[in-house]
């Protein structure tokens, strides 16, 4: 009796996995619609607005003080040994390595690279762009501020806007962008802004950031999400470049195949008789032939003599069958050189040296010598010819 195996939660996951088509043709590239292009402008303009309020030392200034005097560390110490491991969550590296492994087994199913080129251009921007701000403003953290009650800025510091919270919305919200259908893209947007919110909260928890710091960390990473779209033409152009790069790198390996040779052109037979002497279609005139070098002798007319045949000659040998022919006058014939013997003066036979030495080759024999009593049995023959043959 055959039994099936059971499978277990995990074969069912791989089995689900499998049933993913290699290039997905229900995936929309995201484009800049004019909804997006009003969410970047308000995300933008509240970028503005957050850095001008920490600027003029504002309301905003003044709740991040209250905050670090507050020091939540202080008041929940049970979950700071827990907040230390999850704020990794917003450390550049080990995120950029867990997704990238994600969406490099994707990029590998679905044969694209746009995946991977996408999550590229996400953190070239987050370098370029959060970089530049932190190092342009340079604000000092709450663990080494100087004044209460003052802003911290340009005094060397590279803590505005957060990396960590600007990080963890890119990742992680990267996922969401690239998701192959809505309801996938619906439930990783909400995973993502629960983590990015969470590393947000976890630096000011742990005193490294001020809270106007994490607010604008949350802006720079959705306006990055936001301006993706208008890369894409950039990462479809990178794409085909790397496969040209691929195929040709491929080609590389394989011989070209040598191309047949051009089979050599015949010439015409009329272009041979022209090229004879006879004349040619469109000439008009008795055909003309080159007599043999025996007829001219024979005849009495000079070699290579031109001899012309009157047109009544010809119609009847037109007139015949074509099975039969025309009886051909014997010519005499140059003898030619055997192909296997060498070039030079060749001998006859009887001229030929001989290459045998004098006398027989053959031993003696017992039973043919001599006896005194025994009578020759007949007359002496001429001695045998001593020629090489």
């Amino acid at each position: 009796m055959r039994t099936e195996r059971k499978l277990t939660r995990l074969d069912r996951v791989f089995a689900r996995l499998d049933r993913e088509p290699e290039r997905p043709a229900h995936i929309d590239v995201p484009r800049m619609s004019r909804h997006r292009v009003v969410l970047f402008s308000a995300t933008l303009a509240f970028y503005g607005a957050i850095v001008w309020a920490v600027l003029i030392t504002s309301w905003l200034v003044r709740l991040d003080w209250q905050v670090m005097f507050f020091r939540p560390y202080q008041q929940w110490p049970e979950i700071h040994a827990f907040l230390d491991y999850y704020v990794v969550l917003g450390q550049r590296g080990p995120t950029a390595v867990m997704v990238a492994a994600w969406l490099g087994w994707r990029s590998w199913r679905q044969h694209t690279l746009r995946p991977l080129l996408t999550l590229g251009a996400a953190l070239l921007l987050l370098n370029v762009t959060v970089g530049a701000a932190k190092l342009g403003m340079g604000r000092l953290g709450p663990h080494y501020a100087t004044e209460i009650g003052s802003n911290e800025m340009w005094l060397g510091g590279d803590i505005f806007p957060s990396g960590h919270t600007a990080n963890a919305v890119v990742t992680w919200g990267i996922l969401a962008y690239l998701a192959s259908t809505p309801r996938a893209r619906r439930w990783l947007s909400a995973l993502s802004a629960v983590v990015s919110l969470g590393v947000g909260l976890t630096t000011v928890y742990l005193g490294t950031h001020w809270l106007s710091d994490v607010l604008l960390g949350w802006t720079a990473g959705l306006l990055i999400l936001l301006a993706l779209p208008w890369f894409e033409p950039l990462i479809a152009r990178a794409e085909a470049t790397l496969f040209a790069l691929r195929d040709a790198w491929r080609r590389r390996g394989t011989a070209p195949v040598p191309a047949p040779a051009p089979a050599p052109a015949r010439t015409p037979a009329g272009a041979l008789l022209a090229q004879d002497g006879a004349p040619s279609a469109g000439e008009s005139g008795p055909p003309v032939r080159q007599a043999a070098p025996h007829e001219g002798t024979a005849r009495g007319a000079a070699p290579h003599e031109l001899t012309v045949l009157e047109p009544a000659a010809q119609e009847p040998a037109a007139r015949e069958p074509a099975s039969r022919e025309a009886p051909r006058e014997p010519t005499a014939r140059t003898p030619r050189t055997p192909v296997h013997l060498a070039p030079g003066p060749h001998l006859t036979r009887s001229e030929r040296t001989p290459v045998t030495p004098v006398g027989s080759r053959r031993p003696p024999h017992a039973d043919r010598l001599p006896h005194a009593d025994r009578p020759p049995r007949g007359p002496a023959s001429a001695a045998r010819p001593l020629t090489g043959g």
